[in-house]
């Protein structure tokens, strides 16, 4: 029976009782029942009632000193401080300012990037079996020494790692395992039923050549149990988003659980996320969008590192279209933006980009709500204006911060400074 059926039926029953005799059917005088009923009440059932009834605020998107970016520029603070701050609890921050939130998060995503999952953590530390490589315990000799040395072990880290030639295994099984055993662990310890959620997931850091941003944060529904069945996967194993979606597809067979897919910062794509072409440059197909679809449902359309829901050029009657605009080009500014690249990189255009796909093809790849989220890198999603504390522990509350260079071209042509880090970046 379909819903009108029904409905038909429900509405001639209520008639037919109404046609009954009053021996039958005695309410009394028909006024003096009526006024009963809804004495004290209003017509509609949401009258008087605010709304929403309930709204959770949160951060799918934040690392720790287990991320090797934060590790480098500064981070020491690690799951404990995160999932503290997260709940409500004041910690100090890594350049030793007082940090608390103005309320405790409903839930959090701690996101560390999976390629070289808490490798830095391990070098700082002095891991025992990482300390059998020289170079390993150089970097460590000098990132304990601070100033000049910590700053020239990062550049060469840095050089070392873009270019996959690290001196020791990063992204090994028996280097990432153990690490996702302690994040298993502590979102199981956190996490507390109707009161805080701790989502278990990653980061997937794809980077297409020269510099292009395809990064997703993978999101379990599911507990350590399941989880930790398969460990994460590395842009080692591929760059391409559609292995992603073959390995989280595994994931679901394998265990019966759940995990989905939310990309971010298409603005540092250089038209490459909402691309109509697949990576190998062929046009996307009704099984690519399918596909797309069923994994990614979700887009982090903002965040610190710039707002990428419109850009003045796309849409030049909308006086906001501005807001925190990050558009000098790719993640690493090797490559400049150009203007056919921006309707490829903006949520707007991708949800017009995805019904023109949909009259073409059938299926709309691009068919997804919009969160932000944080992407902070000091284990702390403090982005309230008031309470800001950047993007890296170099940008922490500071004389100098707004002054800092976050992201700079490797010519020195183009650069991103603290002062374009923007306070954004909550899901609700």
């Amino acid at each position: 029976m379909n819903r009108l059926t029904a409905g038909a039926v429900v509405v001639t029953f209520a008639l037919l009782l109404l046609a009954l005799p009053a021996t039958a059917q005695d309410f009394g005088n028909a006024e003096e029942f009526a006024a009963g009923t809804l004495k004290n009440k209003e017509y509609s059932p949401y009258a008087g009632r605010g709304y929403p009834t309930q709204v959770f605020w949160g951060d799918t998107h934040l690392h720790t000193n287990l991320s090797v970016d934060a590790g480098m520029f500064g981070n020491r603070l690690g799951l404990e401080e995160a999932y503290r701050f997260t709940r409500g609890e004041e910690v100090i921050s890594s350049t030793g300012v007082r940090a608390k939130l103005s309320r405790p998060l409903d839930f959090v995503v701690v996101a560390d990037h999976s390629d070289g999952y808490g490798m830095f953590a391990k070098i700082v530390s002095g891991d025992p079996e990482l300390m059998q490589n020289e170079t390993a315990r150089r970097w460590n000799r000098m990132f304990n020494e601070g100033g000049q040395s910590a700053v020239d072990a990062t550049l060469e880290l840095i050089d070392l790692f873009s270019k996959g030639q690290m001196p020791f295994p990063i992204n090994a099984p028996e280097s990432i395992g153990p690490v996702w055993e302690d994040v298993l662990d502590a979102a199981e310890r956190y996490n507390e039923p109707g009161v805080f959620t701790a989502f278990i997931g990653y980061e997937w850091t794809s980077l297409a050549p020269p510099g292009n941003n395809l990064h997703r944060v993978l999101v379990y529904r599911d507990d350590a149990s399941r989880a930790g069945q398969k460990l994460p996967m590395t842009t080692e194993a591929s760059i391409d988003p559609e292995d992603l979606w073959v390995y989280m597809a595994d994931y679901e067979t394998r265990t019966g659980g759940k995990v989905l897919a939310i990309p971010h910062n298409g603005n540092l794509s250089n038209g490459m996320m909402f691309a109509l072409e697949d990576m190998d440059g062929n046009p996307l197909t009704r099984a690519y969008a399918e596909t797309r679809e069923r994994w990614e449902p979700v887009y982090e359309v903002t965040q610190i590192k710039g707002d990428g829901e419109a850009h003045p050029l796309l849409s030049p009657d909308d006086e906001f279209a501005d807001y925190e605009t990050w558009d000098l080009g790719n993640l690493n500014l090797s490559e400049a933006k150009t203007e056919e690249m921006l309707q490829h990189e903006y949520g707007r255009s991708a949800l017009k980009l995805g019904l023109q796909l949909e009259a073409e093809i059938g299926v709309n790849p691009f068919q997804f709500g919009m969160i932000g989220s944080t992407d902070s890198h000091t284990s702390l999603p403090a982005v309230e204006e008031e309470s800001f504390f950047g993007k890296h522990s170099g940008n922490e509350p500071g004389p100098e911060r707004a002054t800092h260079v976050s992201i700079g071209a490797p010519d020195g042509t183009l650069a991103y400074m603290g002062s374009d880090m923007a306070a954004a970046g909550y899901a609700a």
